[in-house]
C-alpha cells in the first residue's frame, strides 16, 4: 500500500505538525510541501483518509504560475498513488481569495491598464468590499517579462491537462471557495466534484475582457453544470457572481457564512470518509462516465460497477454492521 507518508519519505521530505489551534479542532494534520506555494496535508486519527491541498501564494493572490502548477501536479499524482486517500479538499491559505487565475505575465500597457481598473471589486448586494488589490488576471509585478504566444499555449495546455487529471481522480474532490475564484481559479474549482462557497465568494470567467477565452476547461465544464445559456452569458460578459447566486444556478453545492466554507467542506468530507471507499470510487466512475454516453450504455456501466462490489469484504462488513446495529469498519477491500 502506497501512502502519502511513504511518498514524502521517498522524496526526502519531512512532515511537521499543524498549528495548535487546528490540532484541537481538526485532530492532527501532517504536512508535505510539494512546492513553495502548494502544501499537501493529510488528516489523521478518525479523519484519516481525508487529504487537503493548500494554495499559498499570497503575493499574487494565488495566481497559478509554473511553480504552483508543478506543485498541483505533484500533489494530485501523490493522491492518485495513495490507496488510503478517500476524499480531497482544495482550499486557500490566503485570506479573501481562492485563486485569482493563471499568472500569465503581460507586457502591454493596455492590458496592464485594464487589469489596474479591476483591482477593487465590491458586491452591491452585500455592500461589502470583498477583494483587495486583485486583478482579473493576477500579475507578478516583480517579473515583467512577457510570455511568448507559444509559452502561453504550453502553459494553458499543461493547466488544462492538470485540471483534467484532478477531475479524473478516483476519489471525490471538494473545492473550498472563500473570496475570489477567477479564470483558471474557477476552472480548477469546476474540475472538482463539489464546490462549497463562503458568502464572500466571487466567481468569474473574465477572459473575454482580455480578448481570450477560458482555456483550461471552462467552456466545457461550466455549461455542463449550469446549462449552455447561463454559461454563455457568464463567459460572454465576464459577469461576477456571489456564492448565493452560484448555488442558485447549480455552480456550487452550498453557500455558508464567510469563513465557514472549510468547516462545511470538512463536514461533507467526514461523511464521505465514513462510507465504503470502493463504493464511493465506483459511484464517481459510474456518474462521470455514464453522463457522457447514452442511457443504455450508462446503465450497462452502472451494472458493471455494481457487480465489482458484490464480492468485496466491505459489502459483507456493511451487511454485518447493519444487522448488528453498529458502525461499519470499511477497509477498502
Amino acid at each position: 500500500m502506497v501512502t502519502l507518508s511513504s511518498v514524502a519519505r521517498s522524496m526526502g521530505r519531512r512532515f511537521v505538525g499543524y498549528p495548535k489551534p487546528y490540532l484541537s479542532q481538526f485532530r492532527t494534520l501532517l504536512l508535505q510541501s510539494t512546492s513553495q506555494c502548494v502544501n499537501l496535508r493529510r488528516l489523521s486519527n478518525s479523519d484519516s483518509g481525508i487529504v487537503e491541498v493548500n494554495l499559498d501564494r499570497p503575493g499574487v493572490k494565488n495566481a497559478i504560475g509554473w511553480d504552483m502548477l508543478r506543485g498541483l501536479q505533484h500533489s494530485f499524482e501523490a493522491i492518485s498513488r495513495d490507496s488510503s486517500a478517500n476524499v480531497l479538499m482544495i482550499r486557500s491559505s490566503v485570506p479573501k481569495v481562492f485563486c485569482a487565475g493563471a499568472d500569465l505575465k503581460v507586457g502591454t500597457g493596455k492590458m496592464l491598464s485594464y487589469a489596474c481598473n479591476q483591482l477593487f471589486v465590491s458586491i452591491e448586494s452585500t455592500g461589502t468590499r470583498v477583494l483587495d488589490h486583485l486583478s482579473v488576471i493576477c500579475f507578478d509585478w516583480q517579473e515583467r517579462k512577457t510570455m511568448s504566444s507559444s509559452e502561453v499555449q504550453d502553459f494553458v495546455n499543461t493547466l488544462r491537462s492538470t485540471f483534467s487529471y484532478l477531475e479524473a481522480l478516483h476519489i471525490p474532490s471538494i473545492a473550498v471557495v472563500e473570496g475570489a475564484a477567477f479564470g483558471g481559479g474557477l476552472e480548477m474549482a469546476l474540475s472538482c466534484d463539489l464546490r462549497i462557497c463562503g458568502e464572500d465568494a466571487v466567481l468569474s470567467m473574465p477572459e473575454t475582457g482580455l480578448a481570450i477565452i477560458p482555456g483550461a476547461g471552462g467552456t466545457q465544464r461550466l455549461p455542463r453544470l449550469v446549462g449552455r445559456s447561463v454559461a454563455k452569458e457568464l463567459i460572454f460578459t465576464g459577469r461576477k457572481i456571489c456564492g448565493r447566486d452560484a448555488v442558485s444556478m447549480g455552480l456550487a453545492n452550498y453557500c455558508v457564512p464567510s469563513g465557514e466554507a472549510h468547516l462545511k467542506a470538512l463536514e461533507i468530507a467526514q461523511s464521505i470518509n465514513q462510507k465504503g471507499p470502493l463504493a464511493i470510487r465506483l459511484a464517481k466512475r459510474a456518474i462521470n462516465e455514464g453522463f457522457e454516453v447514452d442511457l443504455a450504455s450508462a446503465l450497462a456501466l452502472e451494472e458493471e460497477c455494481y457487480e465489482q462490489l458484490l464480492n468485496t469484504k466491505d459489502r459483507l462488513e456493511g451487511l454485518a454492521a447493519f444487522a448488528e446495529k453498529r458502525k461499519p469498519k470499511y477497509v477498502g477491500e
